[in-house]
C-alpha cells in the first residue's frame, strides 16, 4: 500500500514544478520589498507632533458620533474603540508605532496575508478539478490506494502550501525590515483593545497572534476553496465563487450586524483578530462561538469534499 507521506510527496511535486507556483512566491517576495520601498522612501511621517494629530482624530471621532447618531453600528464601535486607544496613548505617553520602524513595517506586511489567499486559493482549487479535467483521475485511482487517501493527501499538501507562504511573508517581512529599518523602537508596545477595554502587550507577541490568526482564517477559506473543486469539479467555480465571498461576506455581514443571527454566518467569525484587538462584528460575540462557529464549518466543508468524492462516479 502506498503511504500517505509519498501522496503528500507526489502531490508537492506537482505543485511546486509548476512555473505559477514559482511566480506565486516570487510575486509575494517582491510585495514585500515594494512595501518596504515604499514605506521608507515614498511615504513621509507627518511632522506634526504625535500628540497633537491624537487629539486632533480624536476629537474629529467624537464629533462623527455626536452628529451622526444613525452611523452603522460596526462604525459606531470603531470610532468608541479608537477614541479609548488615542486617550489612554495620550493619557500614559505611549507614541504610535511610525511605519519607518520594524515593528510598523512588520505590522503592515501582515496585510498581505490576503495575497496568500488568493494564491492558496487557485492552488486548493485546481487540485482536484483540474485532475477531472485532464482526465488524469481515473489513472490516479487505479493505484492501490483509497480515494479518501489521495484526496487527504491533495488537502495536506494544500495546507503546507499555504502555511509555507505564510512562513515566507514573515521571515522575509523581517529580514527586509531589518535591513531597511533596523532592529530599532522594537519594544514598543502595543495598545490593543479588548473586552471594551485598552492594554499594552509585547509588540512581538501582537504580531505573532496576528499571524496565528491569519493563518487559521487562510485555512478555512483554503477548505472552503478545496471543498467546492471536490464537489462541483470545477476550478474556475471554486475560485470565482471563494474570491467574491472572501471580499464580499465580510461587507455583507457588516449590513446585517444589527441582526443577531448574522453572528453565525462564516465571515462573522473568520476574523479572530478582533478579540485581540478590536471589536466582533456582531455585538456579543465570544472569541470561545467563533472558534466553535469556525469547527462546525470546517467539519461541514470536509464533510461534503469527502463524501461526494468518495461516492462519485469517476467514468461518468
Amino acid at each position: 500500500m502506498v503511504s500517505i507521506i509519498a501522496l503528500i510527496q507526489n502531490e508537492n511535486m506537482k505543485i511546486y514544478r509548476r512555473i505559477g507556483t514559482i511566480v506565486m512566491i516570487g510575486l509575494l517576495l517582491l510585495a514585500v520589498i515594494a512595501t518596504g520601498i515604499i514605506q521608507k522612501y515614498v511615504i513621509k511621517e507627518n511632522a506634526t507632533d504625535w500628540r497633537t494629530a491624537i487629539q486632533a482624530e480624536t476629537t474629529n471621532f467624537k464629533t462623527n458620533l455626536e452628529k451622526n447618531p444613525n452611523l452603522p453600528t460596526a462604525l459606531q464601535r470603531h470610532y468608541e474603540k479608537q477614541i479609548q486607544i488615542n486617550e489612554y496613548r495620550l493619557e500614559h505617553n505611549v507614541q504610535p508605532i511610525e511605519n519607518s520602524t520594524i515593528p510598523g513595517f512588520m505590522n503592515t506586511t501582515a496585510n498581505l496575508v490576503s495575497i496568500i489567499t488568493l494564491f492558496t486559493v487557485i492552488v486548493a482549487a485546481g487540485s482536484v478539478a483540474s485532475e477531472f479535467y485532464w482526465g488524469t483521475i481515473k489513472l490516479l485511482l487505479i493505484r492501490p490506494v483509497t480515494r479518501s487517501k489521495i484526496l487527504l493527501a491533495k488537502y495536506l499538501s494544500t495546507i503546507i502550501f499555504a502555511l509555507l507562504l505564510l512562513s515566507i511573508l514573515f521571515l522575509s517581512s523581517l529580514l527586509v525590515g531589518g535591513i531597511l529599518f533596523g532592529l530599532e523602537n522594537a519594544d514598543v508596545p502595543y495598545l490593543a483593545y479588548v473586552d471594551g477595554h485598552v492594554e499594552e502587550v509585547s509588540l512581538v507577541t501582537h504580531i505573532l497572534t496576528l499571524y496565528g490568526y491569519s493563518g487559521i482564517e487562510l485555512i478555512m477559506m483554503a477548505t472552503f476553496a478545496f471543498m467546492i473543486s471536490a464537489v462541483f469539479r470545477s476550478s474556475s467555480l471554486a475560485i470565482g465563487l471563494t474570491i467574491f465571498l472572501l471580499f464580499t461576506g465580510v461587507q455583507v455581514v457588516q449590513l446585517l450586524s444589527k441582526y443577531s443571527w448574522a453572528k453565525f454566518i462564516l465571515f462573522a467569525n473568520t476574523n479572530l483578530a478582533v478579540y485581540q484587538d478590536g471589536v466582533p462584528i456582531v455585538e456579543g460575540m465570544t472569541l470561545s462561538f467563533s472558534i466553535g462557529m469556525l469547527i462546525l464549518y470546517y467539519l461541514l466543508f470536509v464533510s461534503l469534499a469527502w463524501g461526494i468524492f468518495n461516492k462519485r462516479d469517476i467514468t461518468a
